[in-house]
């Protein structure tokens, strides 16, 4: 059963935080403390695989969404247009195999190798493993001369070149910009704040539009990694006339509320968990509620992919890509790291 992420773990303000479910952070307390334990020790105890070429592992500090694959594709261009030859490396969450095997497009589904991946593969090698050491040392076998790993901040089994954390610099909280700052489950963190960034080399924080002030804020929040901005960016319009959207990602109000940003008609929205799999039934639904407004479909990249292929002619496609607002930063970054 898949979870939604809880809103009240990104509470706004203090009215909110007082009657944002303060039984539930109390009760789940012991809960976060048995976590953060277990993380630091699997950390502290575990030597790391080095694959025989660079890793760089784009992760994050926080639960759900925050825009890493935009970001890992991203970086594999950058990689790309200086003649790496490039391979990505996932977990492939929600994905039947454990690999390691490399995803062909052709022939893999998301019920065998997870949405991300197969998104990815469409553009990279991308190799699947629940065993990151072994995915990564499957990658250099195969002719990797880098490898950009989406996600494993917390899984120190391979040896990283590079680890940047990835920050979603729109989502407020009473620990901006991360949640309320409590560890999962009483929170959205995955370990500590302080923890977290005493081993990531950088820090990227998207941000939504130009918010300059932010960035001499999350400079002393983020004290210690560099920190680099970035934002998403559509690569399209939106499609024209009504649109009922709908999204299965770690925050699904984030495309509600950029689909009218972006000027789209939207005349409903239905969130669904992260990786959620849309059943005939459902996709009915949202056809039968589309047909209401006489209204099109739209979702996302990640969220097309996990459509049924009978499906995908009739809903629109939304997706974004990363862009690096000083890529000059990035580029001095990889070099210190001996990366290109």
């Amino acid at each position: 059963m898949k979870l939604s992420t809880p809103r009240w773990w990104y509470v706004r303000d203090d009215a909110q935080r007082r009657g944002g479910m303060p039984w539930i952070r109390a009760a789940l307390t012991p809960a976060s403390w048995i976590w953060t334990a277990v993380t630091a020790r699997r950390i502290a105890r575990t030597v790391p695989v080095d694959p025989g070429v660079p890793v760089i592992c784009v992760g994050n500090l926080t639960m759900g969404g925050v825009g890493k694959t935009p970001v890992v594709s991203a970086l594999a261009d950058r990689l790309a247009a200086r003649g790496l030859a490039v391979h990505l490396l996932s977990r492939g969450y929600g994905g039947r195999l454990e690999g390691p095997v490399r995803v062909e497009p052709a022939t893999h589904t998301t019920g065998d190798v997870g949405d991300e991946p197969l998104m990815l593969a469409a553009h990279y090698p991308v190799w699947v493993s629940r065993d990151r050491a072994a995915g990564a040392k499957a990658a250099a076998a195969a002719g990797a001369q880098v490898i950009v790993m989406d996600d494993g901040h917390q899984n120190p089994s391979v040896k990283k070149a590079l680890s940047l954390v990835v920050v979603d610099g729109e989502t407020r909280g009473e620990d901006w910009p991360f949640g309320d700052g409590r560890v999962f489950p009483a929170g959205p963190m995955r370990e500590p704040l302080a923890v977290g960034l005493a081993r990531a080399d950088a820090v990227l924080v998207l941000l939504p539009g130009d918010l300059p002030q932010a960035e001499a804020e999350l400079t002393a929040m983020l004290a210690g990694p560099l920190l680099l901005t970035g934002h998403l960016q559509p690569t399209s319009a939106p499609p024209a006339g009504p649109q009922v959207g709908f999204a299965g990602i770690g925050k699904p109000w984030k495309v509600a509320a950029s689909l009218k940003a972006a000027g789209c008609e939207l005349a409903d929205f239905a969130p669904f968990p992260d990786h959620a799999a849309y059943s005939q039934a459902t996709l009915k639904a949202l056809a039968d509620r589309a047909s209401v407004f006489n209204a099109g479909l739209v979702t996302t990249e990640k969220d097309w992919v996990r459509l049924p292929p009978e499906w995908r002619a009739r809903v629109a496609v939304w997706p974004v890509k990363a862009v690096f607002d000083d890529p000059a930063a990035l580029d001095s970054l990889l070099a210190k790291a001996g990366i290109g």
